[in-house]
């Protein structure tokens, strides 16, 4: 194992602990309660042991416990800065930035003063760990990232009617971002300009409110395909993978 397996397994780790085991009433919980939240201790305690099993090391113990530490106090705080006049709009980027830096200086420093040395030995593949997480991400926390940029644009959804399939909303975004990775890795550009045009011809309009949707669906499916070619181009140009 060497240092860039290691933090892609912490990004896993994270990934896994903020979106995959987190329901959005959990999120929702600790977002407005911070350190009153009831789940708090329970998600920080998930980040432990995601951090320290995924990296297959005795000692890393050390650096699972501070990862979680600073989870849990930068999760407490979030509140306050959801508060913030001036910051609260892109709160959830700021909490995701915070978490992502400490990942890669616990990463960094771990590697300094302790061997990479895993308990039980496992041929990890770095460019299918890349892959894997990359595929990860175009599922739930694009659909959460999207719904922030909204929220951080000032963008309102006022006359829309929130019963519209929001969650098949969610599921065809991510088979569409989905696509678009699996095209972009195998080099299939013109597939994915097909998928934008076939996207392209979706309209929705409510003709009762004379509210038209068509807008948010624009933004909202180029900010999808942005992250899932972002991604793809991305996992493309990993030479040292």
């Amino acid at each position: 194992m060497d240092i860039v397996q290691l933090f892609l397994l912490q990004l896993l780790a994270h990934i896994l602990t903020d979106y995959t085991f987190q329901t959005d009433r959990k999120a929702a919980d600790k977002n407005e309660k911070g350190f009153k939240s009831k789940f708090l201790k329970w998600h920080a305690l998930i980040m432990f042991l995601s951090a320290w099993l995924l990296s297959f090391q005795i000692y890393f113990v050390f650096g699972a416990l501070l990862i979680a530490l600073t989870h849990y106090i930068i999760d407490g705080f979030k509140p306050k800065l959801n508060r913030s006049t001036a910051l609260g709009r892109y709160a959830f980027f700021i909490d995701q930035g915070l978490h992502l830096i400490i990942l890669m200086i616990v990463v960094y420093v771990y590697t300094i003063y302790f061997e990479l040395d895993t308990v039980i030995y496992i041929n990890i593949n770095s460019m299918y760990l890349a892959v894997g997480i990359g595929y990860l991400i175009c599922g739930k926390p694009a659909n959460i990232v999207i719904k922030e940029i909204f929220k951080a644009s000032k963008i309102e959804f006022e006359g829309m009617n929130k019963e519209d399939l929001p969650n098949a909303g969610r599921l065809i975004g991510v088979v569409e971002r989905w696509l678009v990775l699996t095209f972009i890795l195998i080099s299939q550009y013109s597939a994915v300009g097909f998928l934008i045009a076939a996207k392209s011809i979706l309209r929705y309009k409510d003709e009762e409110k004379g509210f038209n949707k068509s807008e948010y669906v624009l933004i909202g499916t180029l900010i999808s395909f942005a992250m899932a070619i972002g991604i793809g181009v991305l996992l493309g140009g990993l030479n040292f993978l």
